[in-house]
């Protein structure tokens, strides 16, 4: 846990907000199952979540009490293995932004109408990409190491992203 700070004056209220506000990574858990249905697809699709505000469009964790409640966004990190694939998709109602923390990542952005054609670039520590709602986008891990990704998402609870007809995933459901 972080230490804390030495104040002069601090009240009750101020402590319990401070402590509600805070997500260690000590007290985070990489949650490989909640994408696990992806792997129907083949092994290269395992990637983990490990949740901090809210669970982005993973699905329903409103009761994991060691989630902070969203207000305005989801902030997680995504643990990408060594030549693991996140399928393309699209959130059609959030944009989304990707922050690179260890590893090297392919991000594509893939056309509206014809996701064929796409536009890809490989992102490495410290950088950033943000996909505006109703993009199709996708990524893979390029380096030998796993990728650890930092996911922010627009929204307290977006909708679940759904696969167009050039996905992998498309058709394969929860």
């Amino acid at each position: 846990m972080s230490e804390a700070v030495e104040t002069r004056e601090t009240t009750p209220e101020l402590e319990e907000m401070i402590d509600a506000s805070i997500a260690s990574r000590e007290t985070r858990q990489v949650d490989f199952d909640t994408l696990k249905f992806q792997t129907k697809m083949g092994d290269k699709f395992r990637r983990g979540q490990v949740r901090y505000i809210g669970s982005g469009a993973t699905g329903d964790h409103s009761g994991d009490t060691n989630v902070l409640p969203p207000d305005h966004f989801t902030f997680s990190n995504m643990v990408l293995p060594a030549g693991c694939v996140g399928p393309e998709h699209t959130h059609p109602d959030v944009e989304e932004v990707f922050f690179v923390l260890e590893g090297r990542v392919e991000f594509s952005v893939h056309d509206v109408e014809d996701g064929t054609k796409k536009a890809s670039r490989t992102l490495g520590y410290r950088d950033l990409i943000r996909v505006p709602a109703g993009v199709p986008r996708s990524l893979r891990t390029v380096s030998d190491e796993d990728a650890l990704i930092c996911v922010i998402i627009g929204s307290k609870k977006p909708e679940i992203p759904f696969y167009p007809p050039t996905s992998e995933m498309h058709g394969v459901t929860r």
